[in-house]
């Protein structure tokens, strides 16, 4: 009896574990991408051992995609005859690995799945374990189809309310990131919970469990739910059962009021400095970015849309959007939302990663600010040290692209 995690990591060991112990646990996927996967092949063949199952190893190309120079070309190139070596039938070029393995039924409830990507924790929308590990450890895991853990303590987020007009579950997280600070779940499972989450859509809660890293956590959960179901019918690759928290024992929980959430922006240098948009309106943009694993989804392109539709773009601004995968491009295409962007000035890129890594599609120059969507702003992160990064919703992303300023979405109303 326990916490989410203890109770899928209880499941898969066999018996009983608690917060703390050291335990060995079979995993059902193991992850990794273009960026993660060369070293994790070389420490791979060093270990001199069989791949433990070619069908539960997935290996996405997301990074640079497709390459932007010759090295990451070698690299990929490396990794595509690897894949053929090793029989391997998911390999995947359709998007974010991350957006993908949910998209692709990879991911159910009760899962324990490694990544060689610290955003793995994504996974626990869907109410799985999922974690980020090195390529080291993740080549353990290719070999033996296991690795080790220590059981996670764990604090819970419970949140009441309702989300307001133009609020949405990036500004909630943001918040969550404020509260307890970038360290404050060092090591933690992070649950989320309440009414509030209950009613959020799988593309919500992928936001939540995706910056549960931002807080230290080693991984983020939802628990399953008939919204769970529903989406993972027709989809789901393996059979599964709910996990519930039983009689858990939390190390800390923290109470928040979705009512009393507004628009927020996290300042450089990380995601924990936040403000409300509304006191940031002199703050002038030079890029803005809506996509990567935390708000590249349907949703997240329906929300700019919206707020573009009819609207140009301001002309000292410029703005790239990059769907999360395939399906997402596919379907924001044929509901017009991707027109409605282009129409507005923005550039849409393929799926991908894109500018969030600083490789392509998006650098930034010295002294320049962007305001995007994704996770982390930490200085470089998107090109030249001295930029700036803003880490926003795709409401007030889109709307600081109209105005050239980082502006509240509930202005333009």
């Amino acid at each position: 009896m326990g916490t989410l995690s203890e109770e899928i990591l209880s499941r898969k060991v066999g018996r009983q574990v608690r917060a703390g112990e050291i335990v060995i646990v079979p995993v059902d996927y193991v992850l990794a991408h273009d960026q993660t996967a060369p070293l994790a092949i070389e420490s791979f063949r060093k270990i001199g051992r069989p791949l433990f199952d070619p069908n539960r190893t997935v290996i996405v190309f997301d990074h640079i995609i497709p390459a932007a120079t010759v090295q990451a070309a070698t690299l990929q190139k490396m990794i595509r005859e690897w894949v053929r070596e090793q029989g391997i039938t998911n390999f995947l070029q359709e998007g974010i690995c991350h957006q993908v393995m949910v998209e692709r039924g990879f991911v159910t409830p009760g899962a324990v799945i490694v990544g060689a990507d610290s955003h793995t924790c994504t996974y626990g929308a869907l109410g799985a374990f999922g974690t980020g590990m090195g390529s080291t450890d993740i080549a353990v895991a290719l070999a033996t189809g296991k690795t080790w853990l220590r059981v996670p303590e764990t604090i819970r987020f419970e949140v009441k309310g309702e989300l307001g007009h133009h609020v949405y579950a990036k500004d909630l997280a943001l918040a969550m990131v404020g509260t307890i600070g970038v360290d404050g779940a060092t090591y933690m499972a992070v649950e989320y919970g309440g009414p509030a989450v209950r009613r959020m859509s799988i593309s919500e809660r992928m936001t939540l469990a995706n910056m549960a890293v931002e807080m230290g956590g080693k991984t983020g959960l939802v628990e399953p739910d008939d919204t769970v179901d529903e989406y993972l019918r027709g989809r789901a690759r393996d059979p599964y059962e709910r996990i519930t928290p039983r009689d858990p024992v939390y190390s800390r929980v923290v109470e928040i009021d979705a009512s009393s959430i507004e628009p927020m922006v996290a300042v450089p240098p990380d995601p924990e400095h936040l403000a409300p948009a509304a006191e940031m309106r002199k703050v002038k943009i030079d890029q803005v970015f809506i996509g990567t694993c935390t708000n590249g989804r349907l949703d997240d392109i329906e929300i700019a849309a919206r707020i573009l539709k009819g609207r140009k773009i301001h002309p000292s601004t410029r703005m790239v959007v990059t769907p999360a995968s395939t399906r997402v491009a596919l379907e924001a295409m044929a509901r017009g939302y991707i027109q409605t962007l282009i129409e507005a000035g923005a550039v849409v890129t393929n799926t991908g990663c894109g500018p969030c890594i600083g490789r392509h599609q998006g650098v930034l120059a010295a002294g320049e600010r962007a305001i995007t969507t994704q996770n982390r702003n930490f200085p470089g992160r998107m090109g030249d040290p001295t930029a700036e990064i803003y880490l926003a919703s795709p409401a007030t992303a889109a709307a600081s692209a109209i105005t050239g300023y980082i502006t509240d979405p509930r202005s333009l109303d």
